[in-house]
């Protein structure tokens, strides 16, 4: 039997003095593919006991941004931050250590705590605020977080001037230039050992206060303050523990952190569907016991350790699918926001819901459909463009109330925010408006599933050309499309989305793990749904052959 949203036992615990020495003892060889430096969506992950992510990794992926930096001009502070990950200590030293050697102008937390996402985007926006895309004064940063991983894991992330997740140009030359290093036995690296180096040496910036002080310019806190809405707030043992407990405070909200607890084994949670412990708030299993809570508040929600993702309870429907979500936040803003930009587009991936299409229809407003990623809408939240981006991974952000950027990174808390106000101001809770929106545009029933996949087949999957596709129907209907590549902006997405008229899936390579992602949605109901499931998954096995 499944021990999947059961709580965590003593064996399912990661010893994490085993993690932390390995991080520094064992050292990766570059000529094994899986022990290589690899930048996926969000960074480079891995973990010490499978030597994928080890000091050797940190020092000469952090010596290669500062060579990037140096290439393309960058001059100014580079703000760091980590989170609660077992790793993410270690990590954020050994990057330290060689970013002071380079003489580079180090910003790191003034509480010596934990840093958000989104918080890191905020402060790379706010200091660059004014300056030209050419000022080699511009600030950059470093998150080091592997977001929802397992507690194994590592994860270091390079965000550019524009604050949001850096392009392929950008990781493909650092994870390029990292490897070299490595193969070279760090020869080119600088690096000043952390004893050495002197707190004076280190910029400091108060990136909680900074980020919850500017709230009240993109979220109506005075509506949720006099609305009395009670919300319960579960940081999943992650970065925004402190930030909710200030947001409270500033704010005289009604707001309880439901969990306060950080341990780096996360004991306190409950497995996810494969029975890992992952700090994912758009999964049912792992928000288990957050959703027995759902009758003592009026709002509860969940973030991930960065805070980059978020999860929505309500009393009414439990668990709100992303999706379902993200439809609801894009008809509250659009109809909420009188000054963003009258022009400015829809974003979502083109694995998010068809409901999203037929809200921004409604809307009058431009859909962007773009591939898996939060770095497409980077540009278009710089600009005003689009003022909402989202990612059916419950992933999004959107535009400040004047229609100016927010940040160009996810922000979980925003959305967990969002939902309070939603609630506050129409007096609906987000699961009952959605359920509105069904009823308008048709019931969508959607599911994202992983499935194992060797390395061989996540390579294979990831360069699919639709002609591998040969069905013509799926669950009794005519396909209509085989894409891969986005309509919005003909990027190629990393895998195969096939489409009917009431119907799709889509299918991508985890970044991160030895997994491929199914993604499927009908308008025709559950029953529906499992079909659509069950026919993509054989399309998937017929085009992967042998691999």
């Amino acid at each position: 039997m499944s021990r999947a949203g059961q709580p965590a036992e003593a064996s399912d615990l990661i010893d994490i003095d085993e993690v932390i020495s390995a991080y520094y003892d064992v050292k990766p060889d570059p000529s094994i593919a899986a022990q290589r430096v690899a930048f996926g969506t969000s960074g480079h992950r891995g973990s010490s006991l499978l030597a994928s992510f080890n000091e050797v990794h940190i020092l000469a992926t952090t010596q290669a941004i500062v060579d990037y930096r140096r290439a393309q001009g960058i001059e100014g502070p580079l703000f760091l931050g980590r989170d609660t990950h077992g790793l993410s200590l270690p990590a954020e030293r050994s990057a330290i250590e060689v970013l002071v050697a380079n003489g580079v102008d180090v910003r790191v937390d003034s509480r010596d705590a934990w840093v958000p996402t989104p918080a890191l985007s905020h402060a790379i926006l706010a200091y660059n605020k004014g300056r030209d895309a050419a000022d080699p004064g511009r600030a950059d940063g470093i998150v080091v977080t592997p977001s929802h991983n397992p507690p194994r894991d590592g994860g270091f992330k390079y965000n550019p001037p524009h604050g949001g997740p850096a392009d392929t140009d950008a990781t493909g030359w650092i994870a390029d230039r990292a490897n070299a290093l490595i193969e070279a036995n760090l020869e080119g690296l600088q690096r000043t050992l952390h004893k050495d180096i002197n707190e004076d040496t280190l910029g400091e910036y108060d990136f909680r206060d900074a980020y919850v002080r500017d709230l009240e310019n993109i979220i109506d806190m005075a509506a949720i303050k006099s609305s009395g809405v009670r919300i319960g707030a579960d940081p999943l043992g992650g970065a925004s523990v402190e930030y909710w407990a200030l947001i409270s405070e500033i704010y005289d909200i009604d707001l309880t952190v439901v969990n306060p607890d950080v341990d780096p084994t996360w004991r306190f949670m409950t497995l996810d569907w494969d029975e890992k412990i992952r700090m994912d708030p758009s999964s049912p299993n792992a928000m288990a016991s957050l959703v027995q809570k759902r009758s003592e508040y009026d709002i509860l929600t969940g973030n991930d350790a960065d805070a980059d993702r978020h999860g929505i309870v309500t009393p009414d429907a439990g668990l709100m699918n992303p999706n379902h979500f993200l439809a609801v936040a894009i008809d509250y803003l659009f109809s909420h926001r009188p000054n963003w930009p009258e022009g400015a587009a829809v974003g979502k991936t083109l694995v998010s819901s068809m409901i999203i299409d037929r809200v921004a229809e409604s809307l009058g407003r431009t859909l962007l459909e773009v591939p898996v990623g939060f770095k497409w809408f980077v540009p278009g939240l710089l600009d005003g463009s689009v003022a909402f981006g989202g990612e059916e991974s419950a992933g999004a952000s959107f535009l400040r109330f004047d229609g100016s950027v927010w940040t160009t990174d996810k922000d979980g808390l925003l959305l967990c925010l969002l939902a309070a106000e939603i609630l506050a101001v129409t007096g609906k809770t987000p699961s009952q408006r959605y359920s509105e929106l069904e009823a308008e545009f048709g019931a969508s029933a959607y599911q994202r599933v992983d499935a194992a996949a060797s390395p061989a087949q996540k390579a294979t999957l990831g360069k699919l050309s639709p002609d591998a596709v040969t069905a013509t129907e799926l669950a009794g209907e005519p396909i209509t499309a085989k894409l891969s590549h986005a309509p919005g902006n003909d990027a190629a997405i990393g895998g195969v989305k096939v489409q009917t008229e009431h119907a799709w899936f889509a299918a991508r390579p985890s970044g991160t793990e030895d997994v491929y992602k199914l993604y499927a949605e009908s308008l025709r109901g559950p029953e529906h749904l499992a079909q659509v499931q069950e026919e993509a998954r054989a399309v998937v096995a017929a085009a992967l052959g042998d691999a």
